[in-house]
């Protein structure tokens, strides 16, 4: 039987570290078993291996198999629902803790490349960029709100200053993130798993969990081999596959497309993003851009609802690119693929713990690069008893999809259909 392999997308052709982890066999035990090795269960491994634990992760494909290996590589602060939201939805209580907690993951991200000297072609500064005036006056607002907050690295960009950033005349102006930034999003999840391995985790590879058994101790139980653990985390997002049926209920796997050019030329580089920032538009189905370390360009966008494979990627993002950037409509496209995220109605991470020892955090909804980074720590901290951050997400409630699962992928789509058109009216 052969190995899993990563999509054919060029992060895993990229990667720094290709070796294959053995398959999980017989019986083993430790403190924690975390299912799942993307960035929320290897963030949560390695969190909980730096204060000595026992951790043994068992994944079903390859590490970064999932949304952790294949997405737009952007480090994006704050959460789906900004900080304003929060407030006006959970009460000043939450909304005051889930500020704090706002701009955590990303820091957590550059505090793990020092640390453990992971290679994954960080770069410094977001772009968040205006299709419209509408658009240009909720950015203001943005800068505002997070610098009441706390950020002040943030600068507003007028339709010309954002030339300065994007040789594209689409924009009706932009901010600029000086925390935020970019990253080759595989190798950094590959490097973290290293670290992890370094202080004495375990990662099988090829493993696909078919059951848990919860109790003291719980259980997590393979074709192959099961683990025996005081804690389960379960940190599956859009890849559970039936393992816990009462939280995959309150969210849905959504599907996003990436393409990546050839490698261009320095003056082409510096013709598309002079400053080399990554970029995500206003959009409520937004596109995002950013130049790799080998100076491709990497564009995505395209949600479809419901996890479709959509059979031909280049159709779907290439007239997005060209619209951006003109001049490129002869660049070899090298690579495209497509990768699942997890949505949750409120767009707001769900995590919780079902029984005594089973902990769970899935759906970022689209900033799940920084969130799950953030998350892992919150799991190992109230693993080891520190409950306040855990508490606060978890107090929040989560909702299923109207209409169950045969109306909920219409339904969505239906509203995404609604606010695609107020993009593009500029309403």
């Amino acid at each position: 039987m052969s190995s899993p392999t990563h999509a054919n997308s060029y992060y895993a052709a990229s990667a720094n570290d290709k070796a294959i982890r053995p398959q999980l066999t017989g019986e083993h035990h430790c403190d924690v078993c975390v299912v799942g090795a993307g960035f929320t269960g290897i963030s949560t491994a390695l969190s909980l291996a730096e204060k000595g634990k026992r951790v043994i992760v068992v994944e079903g494909s390859r590490i970064g198999f999932g949304a952790s290996g294949r997405n737009g590589g952007q480090i994006v602060n704050s959460f789906n629902r900004d900080i304003d939201y929060i407030f006006n939805n959970y009460g000043d209580d939450i909304g005051q803790k889930m500020a704090k907690m706002a701009f955590a993951g990303s820091e957590l991200i550059r505090h793990r490349i020092k640390k453990y000297n992971i290679d994954c072609d960080l770069k410094h500064g977001n772009l968040f960029a205006a299709c419209n005036k509408k658009q240009f006056e909720e950015l203001k607002a943005k800068k505002a709100l997070w610098e009441r907050h706390g950020h002040n690295e943030l600068e507003l960009l007028t339709a010309d200053t954002i030339q300065n950033h994007i040789g594209s005349d689409r924009y009706a102006g932009g901010l600029l993130d000086k925390k935020g930034g970019h990253i080759q999003p595989l190798n950094l999840v590959l490097g973290q798993a290293k670290a992890f391995e370094e202080l004495g985790g375990q990662i099988f590879e090829d493993s696909e969990v078919i059951r848990l058994e919860q109790g003291k101790p719980g259980k997590v139980v393979t074709k192959q081999g099961t683990v025996v653990a005081d804690t389960i985390v379960v940190a599956g997002n859009a890849y559970m596959f039936g393992l816990l049926p009462e939280i995959e209920k309150k969210a849905m796997p959504c599907g996003t497309q990436v393409i990546a050019t050839e490698p261009l030329p320095e003056e082409i580089q510096k013709q598309l993003l002079p400053t080399d920032h990554c970029v995500e538009d206003c959009n409520y189905l937004l596109d995002y851009y950013r130049l790799s370390g080998d100076g491709r360009l990497i564009y995505g966008g395209g949600t479809t609802y419901g996890a479709r494979d959509p059979g031909k990627i280049e159709s779907i993002i290439v007239p997005k690119m060209l619209e951006t950037y003109p001049m490129l409509k002869d660049t070899k496209i090298d690579f495209a693929w497509t990768g699942n995220f997890l949505l949750t109605m409120m767009r707001m991470p769900q995590v919780g713990k079902i029984g005594d020892n089973l902990y769970y955090a899935q759906g970022y909804s689209g900033h799940g690069v920084t969130n799950s980074h953030l998350m892992g720590e919150i799991l190992s901290d109230a693993i080891d008893g520190e409950m306040e951050r855990f508490d606060v997400f978890a107090s929040m409630p989560q909702y299923q999809f109207p209409g169950g699962r045969m109306l909920r992928i219409p339904y969505t789509a239906a509203g995404a259909v609604y606010y695609n058109l107020r993009d593009k009216l500029g309403i």
